[in-house]
């Protein structure tokens, strides 16, 4: 069966998040659901991490094994004519490299956090941007940083429902940077809880 690696941008206002749930639409049921339309098989579409709800992904990766080849390109496109209307697009369809597993083989996930400071609230950007209107001190939180960095335990981060197996993680990098109103908090890892 000849495997595809996609590269997916999805708005996940609205969606339940990656992993196909019983209580509301999610990316992997949609791509699915599109796919099935597309060329007729039930397919499993395997995503590189879970995304909770609401969560926007900018380059999301993601395998599926199909029953025969299709050109990559027709892949793309067809997938994104059946996902509409949902605000999810396939940026890239390749045939995958052999032994290529999205989760498997991802060398690390990379979250950009985007913090909205200044007085007046969102209009625009709202649900994509935590509002905080007093001034913070952008050099404090750079140095705060390093306390979070390597490997450390995460327990007060994680979720009560969070099924990792332990609250231990690596933080690889954990940069911020004030870019106009906004500070962006941009944190890479191999896995986040």
């Amino acid at each position: 069966m000849p495997r595809y690696r996609l590269t997916i941008e999805y708005d996940g206002a609205g969606l339940v998040g990656w992993q196909r749930q019983a209580n509301g639409l999610s990316v992997q049921e949609a791509l699915e659901t599109a796919i099935t339309r597309f060329c007729g098989q039930q397919v499993t579409v395997h995503g590189a991490g879970r995304t909770d709800a609401g969560v926007h992904a900018l380059g999301q990766c993601a395998h599926l094994d199909l029953a025969k080849a299709v050109p990559a390109e027709v892949l793309r496109s067809a997938i994104n004519y059946h996902l509409r209307p949902a605000a999810i697009s396939v940026l890239t369809a390749e045939p995958a490299p052999e032994g290529f597993d999205a989760r498997l083989s991802a060398t690390g996930r990379v979250y950009l956090y985007r913090i909205l400071n200044r007085r007046a609230p969102p209009s625009l950007e709202r649900g994509r941007v935590w509002h905080v209107a007093p001034p913070l001190d952008i050099g404090a939180m750079c140095e705060g940083t390093r306390y979070l960095l390597g490997h450390n335990d995460f327990s007060t981060f994680r979720d009560s429902l969070c099924q990792a197996s332990s609250p231990m993680r690596t933080l690889d990098g954990l940069e911020l940077r004030r870019q106009g109103e906004e500070i962006h908090i941009e944190a890479r890892a191999r896995s986040f809880l």
